[in-house]
């Protein structure tokens, strides 16, 4: 990774972090739905902006592409991670579980896209895995029931048949921004129908809930997608995906920091595993699995 990638990967996982933060304050005063109700609405509006000044000629076929993006990398994924948070998995947890993405994506990289897989990197991201394992151990006594754990992993399968998606078709009539707005309005309609359904789409006033949702709206929705399709683009699914192994130590730090959340002794032996495992994994990484823009 030359320094220019190193910074887009420093940001992404920044980014990436400070969404799950964005979710677990959102839903202190809200249903997940109501916060990303209002996050896709927020969301939506710079989006019809872009799309109506772009004007584009964009193929049916890369809308439809990322219209599907839209529905897993957006709404399924976003579902996972904010129902398990409200159901009491720690946001840390949230993550390290949905940093499990490096394992499936490597395998879904190799069977579907050609990827080569490197020993160092094989190892490096089984390291990661029990590192995971050790960190979800230690947070079951804390409330969540056991099927919540499930919600960040099938957020985690959505985000990762949809990045082979993306590398498999190429919708490429449409820049990474004009895929983004595609997908912001994919959102807001599914979530305003299913909150307005519900009736709930009226917003809470509590400014924890407004913060929560600026926080997704800023970080992870315009920041952490953004670069997360940068990353792709520039050094490949395999390097985006192992950079996720970081957002969990960072994530913690930021959940630390704000809410007072602590780890036990088993759960930082977990994050020294992830940690490993993740500088193994990226090293060399961009060798064969560059993709360019």
């Amino acid at each position: 990774m030359n320094k220019v990638d190193r910074i887009v990967a420093a940001g992404f996982v920044i980014a990436w972090s400070g969404g799950f933060i964005g979710i677990e304050l959102g839903t202190q005063h809200a249903s997940p739905l109501a916060l990303l109700t209002w996050r896709f609405l927020v969301l939506a509006v710079p989006a019809v902006a872009w799309l109506a000044c772009r004007r584009g000629r964009f193929r049916r076929r890369d809308i439809g592409v990322h219209v599907i993006i839209g529905l897993g990398a957006q709404v399924g994924y976003l579902s996972g991670i904010s129902f398990a948070a409200q159901l009491g998995v720690a946001p840390g947890v949230v993550s390290l579980i949905a940093a499990l993405q490096p394992i499936v994506m490597a395998i879904a990289a190799w069977h579907f896209l050609g990827e080569g897989l490197r020993a160092a990197q094989v190892v490096g991201l089984l390291i990661g895995l029990v590192g995971v394992g050790f960190v979800v151990a230690a947070d079951l006594g804390g409330g969540a029931p056991l099927w919540a754990f499930a919600l960040p992993l099938g957020a985690m399968l959505g985000i990762v048949a949809t990045t082979v998606l993306e590398r498999r078709v190429r919708p490429d009539s449409l820049g990474p921004t004009d895929a983004l707005a595609v997908q912001f309005l994919v959102g807001a309609v599914v979530f305003t129908a299913l909150t307005a359904i519900g009736g709930q789409l009226a917003p809470p006033a509590a400014g924890g809930f407004w913060a929560g949702v600026a926080l997704t709206v800023v970080l992870a929705g315009l920041g952490g997608y953004g670069l997360y399709w940068a990353v792709v683009r520039r050094s490949g699914p395999n390097t985006a995906s192992s950079l996720l192994y970081l957002t969990p130590p960072t994530t913690l730090l930021w959940a630390w920091l704000m809410f007072g959340e602590t780890l036990d002794g088993a759960a930082w032996i977990g994050l020294g595993l992830t940690a490993a495992g993740v500088t193994l994994a990226l090293r060399r990484g961009r060798s064969r699995e560059a993709v360019h823009a």
